[in-house]
C-alpha cells in the first residue's frame, strides 16, 4: 500500500515512495535503495529523482510562502555538478583504457629493437661490447664510466668531459686501458661526475633487445628484455 506525505503549508500529499527514494531507503524491506528498483545510483538517476522531488515542492507549495528561488537554483546546480562529474569519471575511464591500448601498440613496435635501460651489467663477445650510457639529471662535469671485470679490477676507464642533461649513449671498443682487447665475458660500469660543484653519480644505462611485450599488473605494457629483466615503457631511455 502506497502512503502519502505533505509537502508544503497546504497539506498537498506526496507519494512516500518519491520520498524513500531521494532519501535511499526502502520502509517496506528496510533496505537501500540498491535493492529498490523504482530508481538506480547512478548520476542520471539520481537527477531524475531529484528534479520530481523539486517538482513535487514546487506544485505544493504554499502560495504566501513560497520556495526561495535562489535555493531552488542551488540546488539544480547542485545536481547538475553531481552529473557533471560522473560524466567526467566515465570519460577519464574510458580515455585510461585508450591510453592502455596505445601502449600496448607501442611496445609491440619495439619488439627486437635495441634499448638502453638503468643497469650496471654488460657484456664482451666476439669482439663487440654491449652499449652504455649515462643519464643526467642535470649539466655535469668531469663524466666518466668505468669498466669493472668479474674480479672487480678496473679495466677501463671512458671519459665522457662535460655533458649537458638528459641520456647520453656511449659505443666503445672493447680493449683495456693499455689497449689491449678485452677477452669475452660479463662486466659491470660504475659512473661518476661533478654536479653543481659536488661528487654526483649518474644513472648508468645497459643496452638489451626487446624479446617481448607483456601485460603487467597494473594493466601496462612491459617489454621482456634480453637480460631477463621486465621493463615499462618509462624505464627505457633509449632506443639504439
Amino acid at each position: 500500500m502506497t502512503t502519502q506525505t505533505t509537502i508544503g503549508g497546504n497539506g498537498a500529499a506526496v507519494s512516500e515512495q518519491l520520498l524513500d527514494t531521494m532519501n535511499g531507503t526502502n520502509k517496506s524491506t528496510g533496505t537501500r535503495a540498491g535493492s529498490n528498483t523504482l530508481a538506480g545510483n547512478s548520476p542520471a538517476d539520481l537527477q531524475d529523482t531529484f528534479l520530481q522531488l523539486l517538482m513535487a515542492q514546487m506544485k505544493n507549495q504554499d502560495p504566501t510562502n513560497p520556495m526561495d528561488s535562489s535555493q531552488m537554483t542551488s540546488q539544480i546546480a547542485q545536481i547538475n555538478t553531481v552529473t557533471g562529474i560522473g560524466q567526467l569519471n566515465a570519460s577519464l575511464a574510458s580515455l585510461s583504457t585508450q591510453l592502455t591500448a596505445g601502449q600496448q601498440t607501442q611496445a609491440a613496435a619495439l619488439k627486437q629493437s635495441v634499448v638502453l635501460t638503468p643497469g650496471n651489467a654488460m657484456a664482451v663477445a666476439d669482439g663487440k661490447a654491449t652499449p652504455v650510457g649515462v643519464q643526467l639529471a642535470s649539466d655535469a662535469t668531469s663524466v666518466k664510466i668505468e669498466i669493472r671485470n668479474s674480479a672487480g679490477q678496473i679495466v677501463k676507464t671512458l671519459d665522457l668531459g662535460n655533458l649537458k642533461a638528459g641520456t647520453v649513449p656511449v659505443a666503445w671498443t672493447p680493449i683495456d686501458d693499455a689497449g689491449n682487447p678485452l677477452p669475452d665475458g660479463n662486466y659491470t660500469i660504475t659512473s661518476s661526475a661533478t654536479i653543481g660543484g659536488k661528487t654526483g653519480v649518474p644513472t648508468t644505462l645497459t643496452a638489451a633487445q626487446v624479446l617481448g611485450v607483456v601485460r603487467q599488473a597494473d594493466g601496462t605494457a612491459g617489454l621482456v628484455l634480453s637480460n631477463g629483466s621486465t621493463i615499462g615503457l618509462n624505464g627505457v631511455a633509449a632506443i639504439l
